[in-house]
């Protein structure tokens, strides 16, 4: 793990995104909320924003952060959902793998409740798309 104790507190945000592949009848049932596990949108929110607060409980050598906000958003296309997700903290280390870890579960959370129906769900285009630190 990287020493980062002699690194200075600052003000850290970082965003990811990702996109899943959907059928346009599934597309149509996540959001009539005719998916018979549930609320699609909202359990898949909270599998994503709980998985980036355990980022370092699940990738080896993470620092454990505080994280001070997590959001995760859902853009409808004509062919699937795009997820972003920002994640900001104050701390030594940036929250990168946190934005990341929350898009990757929140896709696959939307994958698992839809599988039934859909058997040609795809993710794709999981990557960061940007991080910045600043002073206080």
């Amino acid at each position: 793990m990287v020493d980062v104790g002699e690194k200075e507190f600052v003000n850290r945000v970082a965003t990811a995104s990702g996109f899943i592949r959907l059928n346009p009848a599934t597309l149509n049932l996540i959001y009539d909320k005719g998916i018979k596990k549930g609320d699609v949108l909202t359990v898949a929110k909270i599998a994503g924003i709980s998985a980036a607060k355990k980022t370092a409980e699940t990738i080896p050598l993470c620092h454990q952060i505080p994280i001070s906000h997590i959001s995760i958003d859902f853009s409808r296309e004509d062919q699937g959902i795009s997820i972003t997700a920002e994640v900001r903290t104050h701390a030594q280390t940036g929250v990168e793998m946190e934005a990341l870890t929350a898009v990757s579960v929140t896709a696959l959370t939307l994958y698992d409740m839809c599988k039934a129906v859909d058997k040609e769900m795809q993710i794709e285009r999981v990557r960061l798309d940007g991080k910045e630190k600043s002073e206080s």
